[in-house]
C-alpha cells in the first residue's frame, strides 16, 4: 500500500509539472525578446513570401520584427505592421525592402534608414518601398525565353566581348 502512495505523489507532482509549463507557455508566448517596441507600417506591392515573426534588419542588425500582414483595400497593397525596438530612428525617407536570406532562405525587411526628414513617429508608414523579388519568376523567364532582349542586343555587337 506504502508503495502505490509513493507513486501516486509522484504522479501527482509530474502532473503538476506539465500544467504549470503549459501555463507559462501560454501566458508568455506573446512576450516579445526585442525588449520595449513601437509600431511602424511599411505599404508593399508585393510581400511573396514574407511572414508574421520575419525579422527586421537594419544595416545587417535585427532591429524589429513582422507583427502582422494585411491587405489595404483602397490603395491595393499589403501593409506590414512591424515592431521596432525603442532607441532605432528611422527616418521619413526610409526605404523598406524584402529581402532573401541566402538564395532560398527565409524573406525579411530590409530598412535604410534614411535620414534627411524628421525621424517617423511610432505607428508612422515607410512610404518608399521595394517588394519581394520572385526567384522562380526571373528563372521562368530566363527558362522560356523572357530575357531575349539581352541576348539579341549582344548577338548585334551590342555587347561587350
Amino acid at each position: 500500500m506504502k508503495k502505490y502512495t509513493h507513486e501516486t505523489y509522484a504522479g501527482l507532482f509530474v502532473v503538476l509539472g506539465l500544467i504549470v509549463v503549459a501555463y507559462m507557455t501560454v501566458t508568455l508566448g506573446h512576450v516579445s525578446f526585442l525588449g520595449r517596441t513601437y509600431p511602424l507600417n511599411a505599404k508593399f506591392t508585393n510581400v511573396s513570401g514574407l511572414r508574421a515573426g520575419s525579422s527586421v534588419d537594419m544595416m545587417g542588425i535585427e532591429v524589429g520584427q513582422v507583427e502582422q500582414i494585411t491587405l489595404d483595400q483602397k490603395d491595393q497593397m499589403a501593409v506590414v505592421e512591424m515592431r521596432i525596438k525603442e532607441g532605432v530612428k528611422v527616418y521619413g525617407d526610409a526605404i523598406a525592402s524584402i529581402k532573401t536570406e541566402g538564395l532560398i532562405g527565409d524573406k525579411y525587411v530590409s530598412i535604410d534608414p534614411g535620414g534627411a526628414e524628421k525621424p517617423l513617429k511610432p505607428g508612422g508608414t515607410i512610404l518608399a518601398t521595394q517588394p519581394a523579388v520572385d526567384i522562380g519568376e526571373i528563372v521562368g523567364k530566363y527558362v522560356f525565353g523572357g530575357v531575349k532582349g539581352s541576348e539579341e542586343n549582344i548577338q548585334a555587337g551590342g555587347g561587350n566581348q
